[in-house]
């Protein structure tokens, strides 16, 4: 019995942690801005680093400042999103997690379509407060 209690919380903190991931990209779609600050650690030691070095986001504030610039412009309309591959391992004692995956983020911009294809996604988060928030990414492409 008590195996199948820890299987189940085990179950239902993975189904968490990744609707977390997903939500991170997919609240783009609606713009559920409250969504994506509600999973994201809200600190200084909050962290991205993107394929380009110029776009490296170190803080909350610098995201906020970054993220409202474009996702929350007029111009900017996210149009699909896709998650493949996830990896998601949680530490021993249960208040991190860390995961891996692909992701395909399309979008447009002033009408043009922009995003990323094949995109290997990497990231941590902590179990704070009883919620599950994300404290750093990686997005990188390869270079074959």
């Amino acid at each position: 019995m008590m195996k199948e209690v820890i299987a189940l919380t085990t179950e239902m903190e993975r189904r968490e942690v990744e609707q977390v991931i997903r939500d991170s990209i997919g609240w783009a779609l609606t713009k559920d801005i409250d969504r994506l600050y509600s999973i994201l650690a809200q600190d200084d030691d909050f962290f991205i680093f993107h394929p380009d070095s110029q776009s490296t986001i170190v803080g909350f504030k610098a995201f906020k400042k970054y993220g409202e610039g474009i996702w929350l412009n007029d111009q900017f309309k996210a149009t699909d999103f896709e998650v493949r591959d996830m990896r998601i391992k949680f530490a021993e004692a249960g208040n991190a997690a860390w995961f891996s995956c692909f992701l395909d983020d399309h979008a447009e911009w002033k009408g043009q379509p922009i995003g990323w294809d094949n995109c290997r996604w990497t990231g941590t988060l902590e179990k704070r407060s009883g919620h599950w928030v994300i404290v750093q990414m990686h997005f990188s492409f390869p270079k074959d």
